[in-house]
């Protein structure tokens, strides 16, 4: 009896792609978290505060579209970026039934922009660039078929 065809190294290539994207997020939070958590962040905590570096005052509604995530998960967060002091709410002008979130001194802490640099530095050390910019229109071809895979 004949053996089924055997997919070749090409056809498993797309699972691989993706299955090496989802190890790397893991092993990239595992690590972030490890080193960071002497300073009270995780690669979430760290991702929402350099996004509102960018930002600041922005609602949490705002931060919450900008890091693509639902906004009851980032109360979470924020709640707990505010209890270590990173950030604060205040009222926002416009509309006192809202909350402007801002950095502290802590959250602007140099230390904690250091080790983030530092850290992508590492990670990326010895890549040509030729090979970064290939992987980033990679990965932005991917996420633009990841957007037109949810708008059908």
């Amino acid at each position: 009896m004949p053996r089924p065809p055997q997919p070749s190294p090409a056809d498993d290539q797309p699972h691989q792609i993706l299955d090496v994207i989802l190890h790397l997020m893991r092993d990239l939070r595992r690590c972030y978290d490890r080193r960071a958590r002497d300073m009270g962040l995780t690669l979430s905590r760290a991702k929402a505060l350099t996004t509102l570096a960018r930002n600041e005052g922005i609602t949490q509604t705002q931060l919450a579209a900008d890091l693509a995530i639902e906004s009851p998960t980032l109360k979470r967060q924020i709640d707990a970026l505010v209890a270590d002091g990173f950030i604060r709410r205040e009222p926002a002008p416009d509309d006192a039934r809202k909350n402007g979130l801002f950095l502290t001194d802590r959250g602007r802490d140099a230390a904690i922009v250091e080790f983030t640099m530092r850290l992508r530095r590492d990670l990326l050390e010895g890549i040509p660039q030729q090979d970064l910019d290939q992987v980033m229109r990679v990965l932005d071809q991917i996420t633009r078929n990841i957007h037109e895979l949810d708008r059908t």
